[in-house]
């Protein structure tokens, strides 16, 4: 019996060596290097003018006038809870929908999960096309019905330009909540519900005391994820606006890449550390708080 066991382990091994080289090459080698850069001046274009420069690339982060940090701390707070806050309850209202069969739900469930697949980066491009002023399908749709008279500047106005992004996020993020909820309300035995229905629970009391604590650790593992993918999103935003205008969609992320296409390697490294900084802090207190939250139920 120990050989086998010894075998078959020597096989899973094998069959996952290639992902902890995948890992190990792409994701934990690159790390120490990136937060290396981040306290440094780098350039591939003078490589003799590299050098150590100690905090200086965090304290210009924090001082630059023209990317003021208050204000991208403002557009990542906000672009991340209205972002999962609407995914969630969509995508938790898409999976009660979905739970029940009927006639062409297969058909259906493909459609919408389809948006998953599609490229972040495509998906904003098609966006702006969406929002654009002067041929913009949204604009025409809300003139033709008497909504307004002019156009509306959906990316080009500041004011309006963060809830466009984070609308199609949200429709970007539905499919997620979508298939992993409903994965989760499928496996909820049916026997619970029937002993709930004699004890006289209504449907309000159904959903409250056997459906969310039954399925409570995959929406915590859920929205544990999408906010880390979320905060670390820029493909969409990047698509869309790129930043603008005039900081007012640039988070954390978009932040990073604006710096990389600059070739300011070492403040794009240091924005990368505040990311991730920023996340250890949250997922830290996230855990603490939900496992007090599972402790006391």
């Amino acid at each position: 019996m120990k050989l086998k066991l010894k075998g078959a382990g020597g096989v899973y091994g094998r069959m996952l060596l290639p992902m902890f080289i995948i890992l190990a090459v792409f994701t934990y080698a690159p790390l120490p290097q990136g937060i290396r850069l981040a306290f440094m001046r780098f350039s591939f274009f003078n490589m003799s003018q590299n050098r150590f420069n100690g905090i200086d690339n965090f304290v210009e982060i924090f001082s630059d006038t023209n990317v003021k940090f208050s204000r991208l701390v403002y557009n990542t707070f906000i672009w991340i809870i209205f972002s999962v806050a609407g995914q969630f309850i969509l995508g938790f209202t898409l999976a009660l929908l979905l739970r029940k069969p009927f006639r062409g739900r297969g058909v259906y469930t493909a459609l919408v999960f389809y948006v998953w697949a599609m490229s972040a980066f495509v998906m904003g491009l098609t966006w702006s096309w969406l929002y654009n002023g002067q041929f913009g399908i949204i604009n025409d749709v809300f003139q033709r019905f008497g909504f307004i008279k002019t156009p509306i500047g959906f990316l080009s106005n500041p004011n309006n330009a963060l809830p466009s992004v984070i609308v199609a996020n949200i429709w970007m993020g539905i499919p997620f909540f979508g298939i992993m909820l409903l994965a989760a309300l499928q496996s909820i035995p049916n026997e619970l519900y029937e002993s709930a229905m004699l004890d006289g629970a209504g449907k309000i009391y159904q959903f409250i005391k056997v459906t969310v604590p039954y399925i409570q650790s995959t929406i915590t593992t859920t929205l544990l994820l999408r906010l880390i993918w979320t905060m670390n999103s820029a493909e969409l935003i990047y698509g869309m606006t790129g930043g603008g205008p005039a900081n007012a969609t640039n988070t954390f992320a978009v932040e990073m890449i604006n710096k990389t296409k600059a070739l300011n390697y070492g403040r794009a490294s240091a924005m990368g550390v505040i990311i991730l900084i920023i996340l250890f802090i949250f997922v830290n207190f996230y855990l603490r708080f939900v496992s007090k939250k599972e402790f006391k139920l």
